[in-house]
């Protein structure tokens, strides 16, 4: 991995158990770091080990309180996170859960851009009429996990392009994108149709359509 940024290194490690509300368990280790380039408490937790040979699978996960802890459905984040957890952990690799509430704008301003999206405005035009931006995601601190953690060339679970775009820019090494499941409820097609013709996500709506 080339390094276009400051280093960061290992804080801590500890093994914890996981349990999802279907009942699917795992063990992680979860890692935190120091000197991280916006000095968050970003967590990878490493699931699984890759076979010989085999590139591990990475996750960069934004964290979603409304869907990671309590199921909303007006996003797909809570069930992106649980297929992530379980197929990092069959092929071994790491998920970083990045404090990234709402795109980088913040939990309250998320639920303000809501309201405006009940209004008619789809996610990325809510942002933009509250003066934020469309993605204020920057993930130069995830390149330094990947990178204090040793993780060579990688594959990237992702449907979003500038994930891959920007760890690339960074210096990491991502070999492939692998799409996620498609998540699609009444309460989220319009979010997820937004992200397909907004920002060029690999989302099959059309298949799950058809």
């Amino acid at each position: 991995m080339e390094t276009v940024h400051a280093t960061a290194a290992v804080r801590t490690r500890v093994t914890i158990p996981l349990t999802f509300a279907d009942g699917f368990t795992t063990t992680a280790e979860a890692v935190t770091f120091k000197g991280l380039a916006d000095g968050a408490e970003h967590l990878a937790l490493v699931l699984g080990h890759p076979a010989p040979g085999e590139a591990p699978l990475v996750r960069l996960h934004s964290e979603c309180l409304t869907g990671d802890v309590f199921g909303s459905a007006r996003c797909d984040c809570g069930p992106q996170l649980r297929e992530a957890v379980e197929r990092i952990g069959e092929r071994g690799g790491v998920l970083l859960y990045l404090r990234q509430e709402g795109r980088g704008i913040g939990l309250y301003n998320k639920l303000d851009a809501y309201a405006l999206q009940d209004d008619g405005l789809d996610t990325y035009e809510a942002n933009a009429a509250l003066g934020l931006p469309e993605d204020g995601r920057d993930y130069t601190a995830a390149a330094q996990m990947l990178e204090a953690l040793g993780v060579g060339p990688f594959d990237l679970l992702t449907n979003n392009p500038d994930k891959a775009d920007q760890l690339r820019g960074l210096g990491a090494d991502v070999t492939a994108t692998v799409p996620t499941g498609v998540f699609a409820t009444d309460s989220n097609v319009r979010y997820l149709n937004a992200k397909v013709q907004h920002t060029g996500h690999t989302i099959a709506l059309a298949a799950l359509a058809a």
